[in-house]
């Protein structure tokens, strides 16, 4: 018979660490379907024997799933890493801190270091997606995020003077 042909979208979650959902065939037939961890974009399953019915009693053909994986809010996949972005206080960059942060398995404590800028990254062994027996890394880019019209804040930087010869900016050409 002849092979039929599906697009399923999975959610990014279900995507990263494997998951069985049910299907509704065109037939109005219902199966569990396997989605393996570590899956993406583009990939096809294939469902043996749940394509058309062969001709003359022949063999069934296959069925086709097409997998597309959803995005997530938090979360972006690059191979088997995952890359998140947390927003952190002003205090927590300048002090160091220990912060949850999310992963695909659920919330960890992180230490952010003392004087983190935004666009620090932090990495986290083996927090990634699992394919093949091996498990990617999890990159956290932090990103010192102030607080809106805070006047105490507003009083403090007015009054500070950097010590040295302090420029951000310094070695940009233009």
């Amino acid at each position: 018979g002849d092979d039929v042909r599906y697009k399923l979208d999975v959610d990014f979650l279900d995507a990263a660490k494997g998951a069985t959902k049910s299907v509704t065939m065109a037939d109005g037939k219902s199966l569990n379907l396997k989605i393996p961890a570590g899956i993406e974009t583009g990939k096809t399953l294939r469902l043996k024997g749940q394509g058309h019915p062969g001709a003359g009693g022949g063999p069934s053909g296959d069925a086709l799933v097409e997998v597309r994986v959803k995005d997530h809010p938090t979360f972006t996949r690059e191979g088997d890493d995952i890359r998140v972005e947390l927003p952190i206080t002003l205090k927590e960059a300048v002090e160091g801190a220990k912060v949850a942060t999310p992963t695909i398995d659920g919330a960890v404590n992180i230490t952010v270091p003392k004087n983190s800028n935004t666009g620090s990254v932090l990495r986290l062994r083996g927090k990634g997606v699992e394919r093949q027996g091996k498990r990617g890394d999890q990159f956290v880019r932090l990103k010192v995020v102030l607080p809106d019209n805070d006047p105490e804040l507003a009083r403090f930087v007015e009054g500070w003077t950097p010590k040295g010869d302090y420029n951000p900016r310094k070695g940009m050409a233009g």
